[in-house]
C-alpha cells in the first residue's frame, strides 16, 4: 500500500500498526501525485492501495488519482468522524474512510473487499473445482485440505485466482507482485512460482489437477479441468 500522511509523528505508530497486520507499506510525498501515479496505469497494478492520510487538500489529491485514471482502492484516514465529509470524500472517487483509531486488521479487510469487487467477486472467495480460493488472506483449500502458501507464492496465486478462468500475461502477474519494487527480482521468477503453486496444487488434490494452465504466447490463467481455454 502507499501511505501519505505529511504527520510525522503519526507515521511510526500507522505503520507499526498496518505492517503487524501484514501489509507492505511504501510512504509517498507530495511528489507521489504530480509524477508517481504512471506505474500504477500498468496492469497489474490496481490492486496497490493508497491510504490518504490527514491533509488540507486531501479532495485535489483523490481527484488528481481519479483524473488520472487510477482505479487502485482509495482509502481515507480521518481523526473524527463527519458524515458529510464522508459523504463528499466517497462522492469525489474515495473508496472508503476509516476513523481513528486506526487498525491494521480493518484496513486490510476493507482493501480486500475493493479488490474483490473490482474484479467482480462479491463473496470472500472464489470456487474452482476442488479449489477454493479465498481473497481475505487465508491460504487455499484443495480437496478439503488447506495449502500452506509462502508470501510470494500466496501473492502471484491471489492474482490468478482474482482474474480466475481468464487468461492473464506473465508481465502482468510480474507487474502486479514487483511493479513497485526497488529490488525486482530475474523475469523468470513468475515461472518459478507458478511451478511451486502447481505441485502444492496437483498434490493437494484429489484429481491431481495443476489448476493453473499455459496459454502459449499469452500467459497462465487459474481454471477447472471442465472448463476450456478461454479466448479474449
Amino acid at each position: 500500500m502507499y501511505i501519505f500522511e505529511q504527520r510525522q509523528e503519526r507515521c511510526v505508530g500507522l505503520a507499526s500498526e498496518l505492517r503487524s497486520a501484514g501489509i507492505d507499506l511504501q510512504f509517498v510525498t507530495e511528489d507521489f501525485f504530480q509524477t508517481g501515479l504512471g506505474p500504477l496505469l500498468h496492469p497489474g497494478q490496481q490492486t496497490n492501495a493508497i491510504l490518504l492520510g490527514e491533509c488540507s487538500d486531501i479532495r485535489g489529491h483523490i481527484r488528481t488519482l481519479r483524473s488520472a485514471g487510477c482505479v487502485n482502492p482509495v482509502i481515507v484516514l480521518r481523526d473524527f468522524r463527519n458524515a458529510k465529509d464522508t459523504s463528499d470524500l466517497l462522492n469525489l472517487g474515495a473508496d472508503d474512510v476509516i476513523v481513528s483509531p486506526i487498525r491494521g486488521t480493518e484496513v486490510l479487510s476493507r482493501t480486500n473487499s475493493i479488490i474483490r469487487r473490482h474484479y467482480g467477486h462479491a463473496a470472500e472467495s472464489v470456487i474452482v473445482g476442488e479449489l477454493t480460493a479465498y481473497f481475505d488472506g487465508r491460504d487455499p483449500v484443495v480437496s478439503g485440505s488447506r495449502i500452506k502458501l509462502s508470501k510470494r507464492e500466496y501473492s502471484v496465486f491471489q492474482h490468478l485466482a482474482l482474474n480466475s478462468n481468464k487468461v492473464i500475461s506473465k508481465d502482468a502477474i510480474y507487474d502486479a507482485i514487483y511493479g513497485t519494487s526497488i529490488d525486482q527480482p530475474f523475469d523468470k521468477v513468475i515461472d518459478v512460482y507458478i511451478c511451486k503453486l502447481r505441485k502444492k496444487l496437483a498434490s493437494a488434490s484429489d484429481s491431481g489437477w495443476q489448476y493453473i494452465e499455459t496459454v502459449h504466447g499469452r500467459g497462465y490463467k487459474l481454471s477447472s479441468p471442465e472448463l476450456p481455454t478461454e479466448v479474449v
